[in-house]
């Protein structure tokens, strides 16, 4: 072990001790808090303000959360800004869909009929609740 700490300092080879990753732990304070958050029902616009980040930086937040695995409940949003006939016609097409693709979404159910937005919500919810 001694020969292997003596060579490794004499050749200054970086160790994994001596490598610290900073930004993994503050994404996950961020995640965290986003989760907590969601779970006390705020309002997403709310939410990324008191992050300092804009609302296409949460939603992705949003999105790695749910890819990761974990549910969140964002109906309290949803419900605010798309009627259920709209919201049951974008489940609707994500289920017959073969891809979540946001860009493919909006090209066949209508750019005029839903933002980016509605899509990105709804594919979070939709993954929740059948993915997840």
């Amino acid at each position: 072990m001694q020969l292997i700490q003596k060579y490794v300092e004499d050749n200054d080879i970086m160790t994994a001790a001596d490598v610290v990753v900073k930004s993994a732990v503050n994404k996950s304070k961020i995640k965290i808090y986003i989760i907590q958050q969601i779970d006390k029902k705020m309002d997403l616009e709310e939410i990324a303000s008191s992050k300092g980040i804009d609302m296409r930086e949460l939603m992705e937040e949003i999105e790695h959360i749910c890819y990761a695995g974990t549910k969140l409940n964002l109906n309290y949003y949803i419900d605010g800004i798309l009627d259920h006939d709209r919201q049951a016609e974008i489940t609707d097409y994500f289920l017959q869909s073969n891809t979540d693709n946001i860009a493919v979404a909006l090209k066949e159910l209508g750019p005029d009929e839903y933002t980016e937005e509605d899509l990105r919500l709804m594919r979070i919810k939709f993954l929740s609740e059948y993915a997840n």
